[in-house]
């Protein structure tokens, strides 16, 4: 399991010009699944990027978590298949997953 973590101002998913989901200040998380990956591995994962402390305090120092700012996240697993792929061979195929 690999998870890339952006962080944002503000985001939103659009579904055929329509917004499907948006937050604000937060992480946007893309995460790539394997069969092999579990449910611990998952909350695992969870635990690490809600702790990543990379959001400045009233001092300015990149001290604080997103749980301490009462924001979300918004979370894709659309490259899932690619990851999957990527971890089985050089080139993507679509029976890997």
């Amino acid at each position: 399991m690999r998870a890339v973590v952006q962080r944002v101002s503000r985001a939103e998913v659009r579904i055929g010009g329509r917004v499907a989901g948006k937050i604000g200040r937060g992480f946007v998380v893309l995460i790539g699944v394997a069969r092999t990956d579990s449910e611990a591995d998952a909350a695992e994962l969870a635990d690490r990027i809600l702790g990543m402390r990379v959001f400045a305090d009233s001092a300015g120092k990149m001290n604080l978590a997103l749980g301490a700012l009462g924001s979300g996240g918004g979370c894709t697993s659309t490259f899932s298949r690619s990851f999957g792929a990527a971890m089985l061979k050089s080139k993507p195929v679509n029976s890997a997953l």
